[in-house]
């Protein structure tokens, strides 16, 4: 069974304050900018940054929870939110620590 297939058949909430606030202690590369999960990293390149961007891309479509973005050379700005519930959700904390295994 794909990891997709695991994830899609569950639908998502949204997490409230406590347990964002909980879950963060968890991910601590990690901060609430603007109701988001957000995580700034730096490479020594493009080419690593570019990567590195690859490799999440890979996990991030196994679990059909996909990032919002942004990459400058060797800076990789990343925003984890799930739209569907209009906040954060489980899948959002879950997706940032598969991240934070691939820095």
């Amino acid at each position: 069974m794909r990891a997709a297939a695991r994830y899609t058949w569950l639908m998502p909430s949204k997490l409230d304050q406590a347990a964002i606030d909980q879950k963060l202690k968890e991910i601590p590369a990690w901060s609430l900018v603007d109701g988001k999960l957000h995580r700034e990293l730096k490479f020594d390149d493009f080419v690593q940054a570019f990567g590195f961007m690859s490799k999440v891309a890979i996990v991030a479509e196994k679990m059909d929870h996909h990032p919002e973005w942004f990459n400058v050379y060797s800076t990789v700005k990343i925003d984890l939110n799930t739209h569907d519930v209009g906040g954060l959700s489980q899948l959002d904390f879950d997706l940032a620590q598969r991240i934070d295994g691939l820095v």
